[in-house]
C-alpha cells in the first residue's frame, strides 16, 4: 500500500499577520492583536518582531506594553480571520480535496494523489501553497509533512517553525534521529501534568516512550495512574512512535461532547451575587442556545470560577448531575446557580465559566406530568430562530440591561472579540 503523504500547514502568528498586511504603516513594528482599552485583556496573538521583545500569547495587554512600550495593540477583527481562514481553504484545495480544518489557522492536507501534478515532491507542493498564500493573504505559513496527521503535526510545531524555510518532513526514516529526542512535553497532547506523570516514570524524552513495549508502558502506566490508564498508555505509545491511521476528511467536525460558555471578566466589577446572576443568566441562555443548535440535551451541569480580593485568591469548579437530560435555561440555570452559591467564597469573581456535558441527542426527551416541556422547548426554539434572524440582541431578558449585563455588548462581537 502507497505511504500517504499528509500536511499540517499553520499560519504564522495568524491574527498579528492579517492585521499587519491590512496596516503597511506597521510592517517593521511589534504588532499584537488584543484590546487595546482594557490593559487587563489578553493578547490573541503577536508577530515575531513583538515576539522578539518578550510579548507572549495569553499574556495581559498591560504587562505587553510594559515589555515592550512600542508595541502596536489592534483590535481583533474575528469575522475578518474566519473570511481569511476559509479563502485559504479554498486554496488548498486548489491542491487537494482533502481539506481538513483543525483550528482556524492550522489545516491538514493530504495530497497523497497529487504529488504528480504539482512537482512530484512533498517538499515541492509545500513551497507553491507557501507562495500562494503569502502572495494571497500576506501571510507566511509552515507545513509539517509526514505519513501520518500525529507525524504531520508535530513535524509543524517542533521543526518546521524553526527551519528557515518553515517546511520540514518526519517519517519513519528520521523519527527515532530528530523527534525521539526531544523533551516529552514537546510531544503531542502532553501538558505539564502528564509531564509530571512521565518524570515520576522516569519517561523525560520521546523516545523513551517509543522504545519501550507497550505492555511494560501500561504496566507503569498502571502503577502511575490507575487501572484505567490503558488506553491513555496506548494512545501516547502510539503517538510517540508516530502512529496514527485516522484519515483526512474533507469539512471534518468532531462529535461533540462539551457545550460551554466562560467569561474573563474584569476585577472588582463583579461583587455581590446581584452583579452576578445577569452574567450567570447570560452564560446559561448561551450553552442552552448552542445546545439546541447542535441538538443534544445534557445532564451534567458544571460551575467554574475564580476569585480575588486582591489579597487572596481562590478558584472552583463543581458539577451536578440531573435526573434527566435538558437545555432549557431554566432547569440549567438553577443548578448553576445552586452550585455557585454554594461554593463562592464572597470575592469579586474574576472568571465564570458554564459547561453542559453528559450529552445526548434531542429527538427523544422524557415529558413531565406537571410541566408542559413540548411547549417550553418549542418557545425556546422559536426565540432561537428570531436571533438568528435578526441578531443575538433582538431579543434579551430585562436582567442584561443591568450594568453587569453583557448581552447588547456582546451581540457585536464574534467568541467574544469584536468582528
Amino acid at each position: 500500500m502507497k505511504e500517504r503523504v499528509i500536511m499540517l500547514v499553520d499560519g504564522l502568528s495568524f491574527y498579528a499577520s492579517i492585521e499587519k498586511a491590512a496596516h503597511p504603516e506597521y510592517r517593521d513594528k511589534p504588532v499584537a492583536v488584543g484590546d487595546p482599552a482594557r490593559k487587563s485583556g489578553i493578547i490573541l496573538a503577536a508577530c515575531p518582531a513583538a515576539k522578539s521583545q518578550g510579548v507572549t500569547t495569553a499574556e495581559r495587554v498591560g504587562e505587553a506594553l510594559a515589555k515592550c512600550p512600542e508595541l502596536v495593540v489592534i483590535r481583533p477583527r474575528m469575522q475578518t480571520y474566519i473570511s481569511v481562514s476559509l479563502f485559504m481553504t479554498e486554496i488548498y484545495e486548489s491542491f487537494t480535496d482533502q481539506v481538513e480544518p483543525y483550528s482556524v489557522d492550522e489545516q491538514f492536507l493530504d495530497v497523497t494523489g497529487s504529488l504528480s501534478l504539482f512537482g512530484g515532491s512533498a517538499d515541492e507542493i509545500a513551497r507553491q501553497i507557501q507562495a500562494r498564500v503569502q502572495l494571497s493573504t500576506g501571510i507566511w505559513t509552515r507545513v509539517g509533512i509526514g505519513p501520518t496527521k500525529i507525524l504531520a503535526k508535530m513535524a509543524t510545531d517542533n521543526f518546521a517553525k524553526k527551519v528557515p524555510g518553515g517546511v520540514y518532513t518526519l517519517s519513519k526514516d528520521n523519527i527515532e534521529s530528530d523527534l525521539w529526542p526531544l523533551p516529552i512535553h514537546q510531544m503531542f497532547m502532553v501538558a505539564s501534568r502528564m509531564t509530571r506523570h512521565f518524570a515520576h516514570m522516569g519517561l523525560l524524552t520521546i523516545g523513551d516512550i517509543a522504545r519501550l513495549d507497550l505492555g511494560e508502558f501500561k504496566r507503569r502506566m498502571r502503577y502511575e495512574m490507575g487501572k484505567q490508564s490503558d488506553i491513555q498508555a496506548e494512545y501516547y505509545w502510539q503517538t510517540a512512535n508516530g502512529i496514527d491511521p485516522s484519515p483526512v476528511i474533507a469539512g471534518m467536525r468532531k462529535q461533540i461532547k462539551v457545550i460551554n460558555n466562560g467569561r474573563a471578566l474584569r476585577w472588582g466589577k463583579y461583587r455581590t451575587m446581584e452583579d452576578i446572576e445577569p452574567l450567570m443568566l447570560e452564560l446559561v441562555i448561551e450553552v442552552c442556545r448552542r445546545a439546541r443548535r447542535y441538538g443534544y440535551m445534557g445532564r451534567v451541569i458544571s460551575v467554574a470560577a475564580a476569585e480575588t480580593d486582591g489579597y487572596r485568591s481562590s478558584s472552583f469548579g463543581r458539577q451536578v448531575t440531573l435526573f434527566r437530560p435538558t437545555y432549557l435555561e431554566h432547569e440549567v440555570g438553577a443548578a448553576a446557580y445552586s452550585l455557585f452559591a454554594k461554593y463562592w467564597r464572597r470575592m469579586p469573581i474574576t472568571h465564570l465559566h458554564i459547561t453542559l456535558t453528559g450529552l445526548s441527542a434531542d429527538d427523544v426527551y422524557q415529558l413531565d406530568l406537571f410541566e408542559d416541556r413540548e411547549k417550553l422547548i418549542l418557545r425556546s426554539k422559536t426565540i432561537d430562530q428570531i436571533k438568528d434572524r435578526f441578531g443575538p440582541a433582538s431579543i434579551v431578558r430585562a436582567s442584561s440591561l443591568m450594568e453587569t449585563g453583557q448581552a447588547y455588548e456582546r451581540a457585536a462581537q464574534i467568541g467574544g472579540h469584536w468582528a
